[in-house]
């Protein structure tokens, strides 16, 4: 319990950070002759209609509790748990937009915002392929040796693996995974990126 509390007070100042990075059009992570592959087209309208609508309940909910006449502590700590769920969803818009896919000579770095992150060396990768799924059921998933990174319970892509790689969940949970689906805005940019780094290594 305490590893995923230590955790997710990670996740919070990381997505303080991205907000940043966002500000000012910055990406966390992309050295330099990078292939980068976004992964937010997906979600952006969904999450976009959600802080819209939380920004109105916000508002309502809080000349409510004004008109209501209920105590101050209460008006209070219910708009601080509403302002707290707008500004987490700001921190997952910007920490997806700031952490995109990373394609270099070396790995693959497959991401969702701050929340998870997984390198693949490429010398693991034995191949690469589109392959769309719109029923994925968790962010981050794992049966039978095959891990799911999702985006607006999508995938697109699968990797199968030589060998099998160690991953970390979200709350710190551990396991294994011989082949990966992940989504990415333009499936394109990293069969590009990776497929010739895959001739070589074959």
């Amino acid at each position: 319990m305490g590893r995923a509390v230590l955790r997710i007070v990670g996740f919070e100042l990381k997505g303080m950070a991205a907000i940043g990075l966002w500000m000012v059009r910055r990406r966390h992570g992309v050295p330099d002759g990078a292939a980068v592959a976004t992964y937010t087209k997906a979600q952006t309208f969904v999450l976009s209609l959600m802080l819209f609508a939380m920004a109105v309940e916000t508002v309502v909910v809080d000349l409510l509790l004004v008109a209501l006449d209920v105590p101050a502590w209460l008006r209070f700590a219910v708009l601080y748990a509403d302002v707290y769920g707008l500004l987490f969803g700001v921190m997952m818009a910007a920490s997806c937009a700031t952490r995109p896919h990373v394609i270099t000579s070396d790995e693959l770095r497959i991401r969702y915002g701050v929340y998870f992150e997984l390198r693949v060396p490429v010398e693991q990768i034995a191949s690469v392929r589109t392959s769309r799924s719109y029923n994925e059921s968790k962010m981050v998933a794992v049966k039978d040796g095959r891990l799911s990174v999702a985006v607006a319970s999508q995938t697109n892509m699968t990797i199968e693996l030589t060998e099998p790689i160690a991953f970390v969940r979200p709350l710190g949970g551990r396991g294994e995974a011989t082949s990966i689906r992940f989504f990415a805005d333009q499936p394109e940019i990293v069969l590009a990126a990776l497929r010739p780094g895959l001739t070589l290594h074959s």
